[in-house]
């Protein structure tokens, strides 16, 4: 019984992988077939052509920049607020914390369209009111970038709320019993706690805010990011160029994710390596 399910096992996880990987892989290949349309069959040959019409189609880098702006911006924003909210809410009961938990997880549920709408109305009616034609109240990217961050926040603040869950409470009241001020419990004992929540929510906001596309389509004004780029592309007809772009992304990623990895394991061989110094 044991050995089938570990059988079992083995063929779901294999499976799994296959699932995950085979698109990444067609996708890949498509990129170096000789074709107009971007497949893998029929194979007309291999070829370095859709690579350099990647580098030199200038509007798509264009879009790619503008997409990494909002996605930084984005960080910068959300992830303050998200940690601030989930701090809040932990911080109180009863049916305050019921209420204000409600209205941070909201947004998630709500479909990106509706707040792209929602922010480009808010943002002209105040426009209207106001009497003004200040920048910040015209479609843009700025627009984007609050309009994403309207509910990638709520991702962040679930994370770190959920770190929360395990942080010990009269620590910060010994330190405080100690002489520390309410800013240095902050600095040096809580968020210390939550870094980890706070970087995963940081990368989580990032890549959310990189695929991010109903939001963006409304708010963008004349501005073009690389997911609204693409989407014009697939109205016009899309060529292979876009897979060589996914390809050089996701072999940043798996270079990123490789290099995260060995910073981790030298990081633990030297503490490792100072525990058994002190012993």
């Amino acid at each position: 019984m044991t050995r089938s399910r570990h059988l079992l096992g083995h063929l779901y996880m294999a499976a799994f992988l296959i699932y995950m990987f085979v698109p990444l892989i067609i996708m890949a290949g498509a990129a170096f077939n000789d074709n107009r349309l971007p497949s893998v069959y029929p194979w007309k040959g291999f070829t370095w052509r859709w690579f350099q019409e990647l580098f030199a189609d200038t509007t798509l880098w264009v879009s790619f920049a503008n997409t990494l702006w909002v996605a930084v911006a984005v960080v910068v924003i959300a992830v303050p607020i998200g940690t601030a909210a989930a701090i809040l809410i932990n911080s109180i009961a009863g049916k305050v914390r019921g209420f204000l938990y409600g209205v941070m997880v909201a947004p998630i549920l709500m479909p990106g369209v509706v707040i792209g709408i929602s922010t480009l109305l808010f943002w002209n009616s105040m426009g209207n009111v106001t009497g003004s034609d200040f920048i910040l109240f015209n479609p843009g990217l700025h627009l984007s970038v609050l309009g994403q961050v309207s509910f990638i926040a709520s991702f962040v603040m679930l994370l770190v709320l959920a770190r929360l869950q395990s942080f010990d409470p009269g620590l910060e009241e010994a330190a405080m019993d100690l002489g520390a001020s309410n800013s240095q419990v902050l600095r040096r004992i809580l968020l210390p706690h939550l870094y980890p929540a706070i970087a995963a929510g940081a990368a989580i906001a990032f890549f959310q805010s990189i695929e991010n596309f109903n939001t963006t389509l409304f708010t963008r004004g004349t501005q073009n990011t690389l997911t609204v780029y693409v989407f014009s592309k697939v109205r016009s007809g899309i060529t292979p160029t876009i897979n060589a772009l996914a390809l050089l992304m996701i072999i940043a990623t798996l270079i990123a994710a490789i290099w995260y990895e060995v910073a981790r394991r030298r990081k633990e061989r030297r503490l490792a390596a100072l525990e058994r110094a002190q012993d």
